[in-house]
């Protein structure tokens, strides 16, 4: 099975949970692959979403699907995690709901002739020349768009009171 197949497979079963699937890391060796899976309440603020007891439910039902999985290494890892308040940013739908959020975005390139790390309010993704792109208002007020396939993360920034 790829990992997309994978990530698939394991969304389906995060969502019929009643859980928001974000995002699935791989890392570890084929001998012993880790699995890092980021939950979430649907429709929920950073910091207000899933708790510890989500995540261990999560991670049982999903172990028993895993742990008969063939080929899949009995000695893999799972971890189970809220995005935490610094979210990341994959999907057009997370895009949307984050609208008017501040953010960053990062690239492999520099970005919008500036930099490599962009940070500003999301607007939006918007559609250029059949292409995806991430709408942000940067701290200058400047509007760019910058296209997905150049963005490689993006998520929200947290800022903490400083009162």
């Amino acid at each position: 099975m790829s990992l997309d197949q994978l990530e698939e497979e394991l969304s389906t079963r995060v969502e019929a949970l009643g859980y928001e699937f974000v995002e699935l890391e791989r890392a570890g060796s084929r001998s012993r692959p880790i699995f890092r899976l980021k939950i979430d309440l649907p429709d929920s603020e950073p910091g207000h979403g899933v708790k510890v007891d989500d995540c261990v439910r999560v991670s049982r039902e999903l172990e028993v699907y895993l742990d008969q999985l063939p080929g899949l290494s009995e000695r893999y890892v799972l971890e189970v995690s809220s995005p935490g308040l610094e979210r990341p940013l994959i999907r057009p739908r997370d895009f949307e709901r984050f609208a008017g959020r501040e953010i960053a975005v990062r690239g492999a390139n520099i970005l919008a002739g500036r930099a490599r790390r962009l940070e500003g309010e999301l607007i939006g993704l918007v559609e250029e020349d059949g292409r995806e792109a991430i709408r942000l208002r940067l701290n200058d007020g400047e509007i760019v768009d910058l296209p997905r396939e150049e963005v490689t993360r993006a998520h929200l920034i947290y800022r903490w009171d400083e009162g």
